[in-house]
Parts: structure tokens; C-alpha cells; sequence
């Protein structure tokens, strides 16, 4: 049934291939079950029902993406979606997170319009190739910052902004050691490495003191429990920036560059994953890749009404591949994994930021190491590349982020006799932006 069901004699592969490539798959991205909830706390949601929602979210995309295409692709809430929800929708621009889901629901909605009528393919092209790895970099940067930060590593600074934290504390020192154990680990090429670095850190912090009289990591109080209720954030979603043009303008700008991170992050992980599978035909092209786009929106879409932010696929799915994986199986087989792992969440909840932060800084390094990809001796690509990568971490915002990127590249553009070669939309996006960081017309409000 399950070789006629995925096709799995047609793909090459069988049911126990599929399901160890589903087990490999589900060890390199289970700490989403942890840090997801973790960085969405910080906008007041309730962090035991996030990591339910987390998990029922992967699961119920990752099977909606088998479903639609066959492919071994496994979604979950994304990084760097995670932290511009929080730390630059809610914390920066001071949007409630009911508000926040809400716009993730109309990003969703879009994103299926624009994957259903083709419009998507010009939006994409739009951003310069190098723009795309560059807001990828950033964004890996901003990651890795937002764990630095979370593990007291990099604490702020009145004379220089930004400083290292006290390393003699119990915390960062547990961070610290997190950080080097993962980094030897996925240097090594163990299965699982960020997972079982979040793992041991947090028992490392058993028995450290966090200067409180407590230890880092407090003891759980059950190993096996009931998953806690997705309640409070099921269902909660609002759209009071509806209510008003003014409203709608200030939330225009959030909406579209979650619209642009969700677009670029599906693509380059559905081209990437699939690329590694040999799925791409002869031509670079990949059957079904309207399926698989339309599958994402529809994962956004519940991704609002469950709770979190953004579902995208996930790039962890190319080291499912790696041990085999080729048809949707090994997509179901995640998915069943990440309903089992709701039995443990009482161990989820007792992993500390110090355990969390080394994984934030793993996936970062992860994401920056696409740089290599951009021209850096051709100075019209590398200025608005630099200047997305730097501002995206240094602002605070992928949104700011992209924006000063494409405003670089456009100018550059029209100032050096390349006017033509710098797409129309392109050019729309970037005046979109001038006018927002200007003031000139009030999208902030």
C-alpha cells in the first residue's frame, strides 16, 4: 500500500529507507520544538501552548506537503520569521501578537493568490539574485545575534552599543559550552548534532548555579505528560489594523516583508532540497513546484489560525535526503515523530535560553554560509549585499534590512548606466521603502 500510495519503487527508494530518512530528518530540526516557543514568548503568547502548536503545525503541513507533491519535504515554524514576528513586528513596531497572527493569516492569503496566478515568479525576480542570498545572510547574522543575546554572550553597551557579557556567570558559561559542544559536534558530522548539543547543554545547567540560589536549568516535573492546550493561541488571531486606512499603512510594510521572507525562504529550500534529491529535470526545472508553493501558503494560512508564525519548509530536509529520502513518506514519517515528541513536553519546557541560544547561533551559521554565492569583487553587487547582510542584525530588522538593499541596488542601477537591467517592480519595492523611512508618506503611522 505504501509503495503504490508514494511511489516508492518509482522513486528508487523503500518504506524502511524512507522512514530512517524521516528519523534523520526529524533529529536535525527537532529543536524548533524548542526555540520556536521560546523567541514567540517574548510577545506575551503562552510558551507551553506554543510548543504544542509547534509541533501540531509541522505535522499537519508536512503531511499537507506529501499530500499535494510527494516530496520529502518537512515544514515547522521558521527562523527568522520566528524573530522578525517578534522582535520586529510586536516588540519594534508595538503590535499585539493577536494582531501579528492576523497578518500572517493576509500574508497566507496572498502568497496563495500569488502562487495560483504566477504573479509570484515577478515578485521574485524583482530582488537581484545576490539581494536574495544576501537577505538569507542577514538574516542568519540577525540569528545568531538574537542567540548571542539571549545567552548574556552580547549584552548591550552605553559607550559602544554592544558588549560581551559576563563570562564568569552561570548562565553564559553554560551558553558558552552549548556553543562550542554544537559547533564540534556538526563539525564532526554527528546525525542530530543541534538537537543533542540543546540536549546536553540543558543537563549541563543541572548543575550549574545561576547566581539566584537556582540552578540554569531547573528539574522538570515529569518526564511524560498530556501536551499542554493550544488555547490560548488557537484561534486567537485579529485584525484591528483593518480597521482603518491609517492602521492598514502602518502594517503594509510588516506584511509584505513577511510576504518576501516567506517567498524566498520556500524557494530556496524547495530548489535546494530537491536539487540534492535529483528531482530538478534537465532543464533546472521542478515538476510540481506550483504544488509545492501552493502547499506552503496553505501551511501560512494555519499557521495563523494555530498560533504561531510562519510555517515554512525547511532546509534540515536536505540531511532526510542525504540518508535516502525521496517521496512524501519520509515527510509523514517527521510528521508522526513531531506528534510523539508532545508526550515530552515537560522536558521541552525545562530547556533555558542558555541551552536554546547555541542552536540560534548553529542555524545562523548555517544560513551565512550562502555568501560565498554572492560576487563580492564586483562592487555594484557587493555594496547593496554588504549593506543588506550588515543592516538586517544591526537594526534590529529584516525589513529595514531588505530595505536599504534595495534601495542601494536601485540607485546603484540608475547611476551607472544600468537602468534597464533593474526590474520595474524592483524599483516599485525600493521607492516603497524610500517613502516609508523617510516619512514621506506615513506608513508608520
Amino acid at each position: 500500500m505504501l509503495n503504490r500510495l508514494f511511489k516508492l519503487s518509482e522513486n528508487g527508494t523503500n518504506v524502511s529507507r524512507e522512514i530512517q530518512a524521516g528519523l534523520t530528518t526529524f533529529a536535525a530540526m527537532a529543536y524548533i520544538l524548542a526555540v520556536n516557543p521560546a523567541i514567540l514568548a517574548n510577545t506575551g503568547m503562552d510558551q507551553a501552548a506554543l510548543v504544542t502548536v509547534t509541533a501540531l503545525t509541522a505535522a499537519v503541513s508536512t503531511i499537507l506537503m506529501a499530500a499535494l507533491t510527494n516530496f520529502p519535504l518537512a515544514l515547522a515554524p521558521g527562523m527568522g520569521i520566528n524573530a522578525f514576528f517578534t522582535y520586529s513586528i510586536c516588540i519594534g513596531a508595538g503590535v499585539r501578537w493577536q494582531d501579528a497572527l492576523g497578518m500572517v493569516f493576509v500574508n497566507g492569503c496572498i502568497f496563495l493568490l500569488l502562487s495560483v496566478t504566477g504573479v509570484r515568479e515577478k515578485i521574485v525576480k524583482a530582488i537581484p539574485y545576490a539581494l536574495k542570498i544576501a537577505i538569507t545572510c542577514g538574516i542568519g547574522l540577525f540569528i545568531a545575534f538574537i542567540g548571542l543575546k539571549n545567552g548574556g554572550v552580547i549584552v548591550d553597551n552605553p559607550a559602544t552599543l554592544v558588549s560581551h557579557g559576563d563570562f564568569t556567570s552561570g548562565s553564559v558559561i553554560v551558553c558558552l559550552i552549548g556553543i562550542a559542544l554544537t559547533i564540534v559536534l556538526v563539525a564532526r558530522g554527528i546525525p542530530g548534532a543541534i538537537i543533542l548539543g540543546i540536549a546536553i547543554t540543558t543537563i549541563v545547567g543541572l548543575f550549574v548555579s545561576n547566581g539566584d540560589g537556582g540552578k540554569v536549568t531547573s528539574w522538570p516535573s515529569a518526564i511524560l505528560a498530556m501536551p499542554a492546550s493550544p488555547a490560548p493561541v488557537f484561534l486567537e488571531l485579529e485584525f484591528g489594523f483593518l480597521k482603518s486606512s491609517t492602521a492598514f499603512l502602518a502594517a503594509l510594510p510588516l506584511i509584505l516583508t513577511l510576504l518576501m521572507v516567506d517567498m524566498f525562504d520556500n524557494i530556496g529550500t524547495l530548489i535546494g532540497v530537491t536539487k540534492r534529491a535529483g528531482m530538478l529535470d534537465k532543464e533546472g526545472h521542478l515538476p510540481k513546484a506550483g504544488r509545492a508553493l501552493i502547499a506552503d501558503s496553505i501551511a501560512a494560512i494555519l499557521s495563523s489560525l494555530f498560533g504561531t508564525s510562519t510555517v515554512v519548509s525547511y532546509i534540515e530536509s536536505a540531511s532526510g535526503v542525504e540518508a535516502g529520502g525521496r517521496t512524501g513518506l519520509t515527510g509523514v514519517t517527521v510528521a508522526i515523530l513531531m506528534l510523539l515528541a508532545l508526550l515530552l513536553s515537560p522536558l521541552i519546557l525545562a530547556v533555558p535560553a542558555a541551552a536554546t541560544a547555541p542552536a540560534l547561533v548553529i542555524v545562523g551559521i548555517f544560513m551565512l554560509q550562502s555568501v560565498v554565492e554572492i560576487k563580492m569583487d564586483e562592487f555594484q553587487i557587493a555594496a547593496p549585499a554588504m549593506l543588506t547582510i550588515i543592516c538586517i542584525p544591526l537594526t534590529f530588522s529584516i525589513a529595514e534590512g531588505i530595505g536599504i538593499g534595495l534601495i542601494a541596488a536601485a540607485l546603484l542601477a540608475l547611476t551607472s548606466g544600468k537602468a534597464k537591467s533593474f526590474p520595474t517592480t524592483g524599483y516599485v519595492i525600493a521607492g516603497f521603502f524610500f517613502l516609508e523611512f523617510f516619512h514621506i508618506f506615513p506608513f508608520s503611522g
